[in-house]
């Protein structure tokens, strides 16, 4: 396993046109399992006022950018499904496990540009993106 610096995280959001929610993180870490599913695990020590943002996202795909190491490297784009997340006095913590997308930022951004062009959101867009990527 790698473990590396969160610097920055924004949670994409499927309903608003894939505008970017940035979570102003307290601390942050992301791993790279190095397993056979090549899965990443995000960690993100934030404030417990997300608690209900990250909690009507429980059950959901999210696709997150995440800012590695350095605040002047590219993020890095991941499809994940929050794992947990716990209460720790005024804060809290919230983890994400998922894939990291291998093309370019702007090939993704391109392709699910075009599919909310063409009416997909919700379900039907993670679908759809899956099929295509």
């Amino acid at each position: 396993m790698k473990t590396f610096k969160l610097r920055k995280l924004v949670i994409l959001d499927y309903d608003q046109g894939l505008e970017g929610t940035e979570v102003n993180l307290i601390d942050g870490l992301i791993i790279n399992r190095e397993d056979d599913y090549d899965t990443w695990l995000i960690e993100g020590f934030i404030n417990r006022s997300y608690w209900s943002y990250f909690e009507n996202k429980l059950h959901e795909e999210l696709m997150v950018q995440a800012t590695i190491t350095k605040d002047s490297n590219e993020p890095a784009s991941f499809i994940t499904k929050m794992t947990e997340m716990h209460q720790i006095g005024e804060r809290m913590n919230v983890m994400l496990m998922g894939k990291i997308i291998d093309k370019q930022k702007n090939d993704v951004e391109q392709l699910l540009s075009k599919l909310v062009e063409k009416g997909y959101e919700g379900e039907h867009l993670i679908q759809k993106f899956k099929e295509m990527y």
